[in-house]
């Protein structure tokens, strides 16, 4: 599941941006911190788009904590001035901790009242060099408190993602439950209670992702090879999944990928 730039959509227009590990006691709780930082110029901005992954996402910025649900479109942000994020992606088996029902977060956030995690993770980033390492080690202590103990229940929630999302991941609902040992009932009534939406969601999410990071790398790649490679019925499919999703054409999105300075833009 892990990929240095999959689900951003234009990787050469970021900031500097970093991908680390959780530390070891929270790698049940995170797939990995994320940490954009910034500094555009006055009366400029950057413009970041993303697909992001079917998971929920715990960011310290600005002094607030939010946490944000699972995103049905592409979403895009307009950096301004100097600033930076810490975000972890989180594993099925922290959402219990941090909200009852994660469907109600879906295309939305909502606060969270943490001001020790606010204080750790801002001190970390204003102690100089060395300071993303610091900055996750104090959130993946944080949220190993905030969690406690895990179940069998909540292994399993994990275990859901890694056959929906990772590198050997399944093509079918059917293939996925039978991976897990559940119905395909189950299935369902796991995901919607730590994603907050279906395994055909996931499943269809982690098709664009690759289908998108796939013609970004190699922009020569035949789109009817590539339909059938990730499972999408034909050329048609992957061509309403990407206007569905990102609201634009393969061949539309394939050609602005290819654009390898920031996007910034005069603000009036």
């Amino acid at each position: 599941m892990v990929s240095s730039t999959r689900g951003v959509l234009y990787p050469a227009r970021l900031p500097e941006f970093h991908r680390l590990p959780p530390e070891a006691a929270a790698r049940d709780l995170a797939v990995w911190f994320w940490i954009p930082e910034w500094s555009i110029e006055p009366g400029r901005s950057s413009r970041q788009e993303i697909v992001g992954y079917p998971a929920l996402n715990l960011v310290v910025e600005q002094g607030v904590v939010t946490l944000s649900g699972v995103t049905t479109r592409a979403s895009h942000r307009d950096l301004r001035g100097t600033g930076w994020a810490v975000g972890a992606l989180l594993r099925p088996a922290a959402v219990a901790a941090l909200v009852d029902d994660p469907a109600m977060l879906v295309d939305t956030q909502q606060t969270v009242d943490a001001p020790e995690l606010v204080e750790a993770v801002s001190a970390a980033m204003a102690s100089g060099e060395g300071r993303r390492v610091r900055a996750v080690a104090v959130f993946s202590d944080w949220l190993v408190r905030r969690v406690g103990p895990l179940d069998d229940a909540a292994r399993h929630a994990n275990a859901l993602v890694e056959v929906l999302m990772g590198d050997d991941s399944a093509d079918t609902i059917e293939e996925a439950a039978m991976r897990l040992a559940v119905s395909t009932r189950t299935l369902q009534r796991l995901c919607h209670r730590h994603v907050g939406v279906s395994p055909a969601a996931m499943i269809r999410r982690r098709r664009l992702q690759e289908a998108a990071e796939r013609l970004r790398l190699d922009p020569g790649i035949d789109l009817s090879g590539l339909a059938a490679e990730l499972g999408y019925a034909d050329h048609a499919h992957l061509t309403r999944d990407f206007r569905s999703i990102l609201g634009m054409a393969p061949r539309t999105y394939r050609a602005g990928s290819s654009e390898q300075s920031p996007d910034e833009s005069a603000q009036a």
